[in-house]
Parts: structure tokens; sequence; C-alpha cells
């Protein structure tokens, strides 16, 4: 319990400014020597920590059981996400793959060669597709981690 008492601490504030005019505050004494004071407050310090604002009074309560019923059905509904995701994830690197192994007509230039850049345009949507359904399972991870 002593951890978290006030600790009373003296903090004096100086006001420096140097040759050229640039001002620059400072509580160290020793980096002001020519400085102005410009405060001399006694200051209560309490060690850092999650500061917790008490709900207003007429907040709805939720019961313990109400409460936990529902964690369990956001736990499913972001479980039945992620199955899903995962699901969308495979197709979309079936889609991407099948698409690799196929040239169209239009992609190629004189002489029969392939133009690397028109095969790397119409693939990069498949390759979007796959990034946004990975960034999609890591974001339900992380959800489905912070869940209590």
């Amino acid at each position: 319990m002593l951890a978290f008492a006030a600790v009373p601490a003296h903090a004096d504030v100086y006001k420096c400014i140097d040759a050229d005019g640039h001002i620059t505050y400072t509580n160290a004494r020793s980096a002001a020597k020519s400085c102005k004071v410009l405060s001399q407050d006694k200051l209560s310090t309490v060690p850092g920590g999650r500061v917790s604002t008490p709900s207003p009074a007429n907040f709805p309560k939720v019961d313990g059981d109400t409460q936990k019923a529902r964690d369990n059905d956001r736990r499913k509904i972001l479980d039945q996400e992620l199955a899903n995701e995962q699901k969308n994830l495979e197709q979309a690197r079936k889609d991407l793959s099948e698409q690799e192994g196929i040239v169209h007509p239009h992609e190629r230039i004189a002489g029969g060669a392939i133009n690397a850049a028109k095969v790397q345009e119409r693939l990069q949507g498949y390759k979007d597709k796959l990034a946004l359904h990975e960034r999609n399972i890591e974001a339900l991870k992380r959800e489905i981690g912070n869940l209590r």
C-alpha cells in the first residue's frame, strides 16, 4: 500500500534564452544557470498506472451471467469468422496458384514471349485478395487473444 501513497516533490521550472534568442524550458537546476524561474510548485506524484474513472450512476449494469453469455457468444462469432477467413484464404491461394499457371494471349509480345508486367498486373488483384485474408486472420486471432 505504501507504494501507492502520494509522494511530495518539488519542481522548479526555468525559462532560458540563449544568445540567439532560442527559448528552452527545463527543470534541471544545473542546466538553468542564468535562467528565470517560472514556477516553484510543490507537486504530488503518484506512481504510474491505470486511472480508473467510475461509471455514471445511471449507467446500465449487466449481471455476471449475462456478461459471460455475451462473451461466449462473441467468442463463437469470432471463431466462426476466423474459420470463414481461413476458408477464404485457402480459396484465394488456390485462385492465385491457378492464375499463375495461365498466360492470356494479350499478355504475350511479338515472337510469343511473355510480357511479365502484364501478367503481374493481372495477378496483383489475386495477391491483394490473399493479403487481405491474411490480415483479417491476424486481426481475428489478436481479437480472440484479447478475450478474457
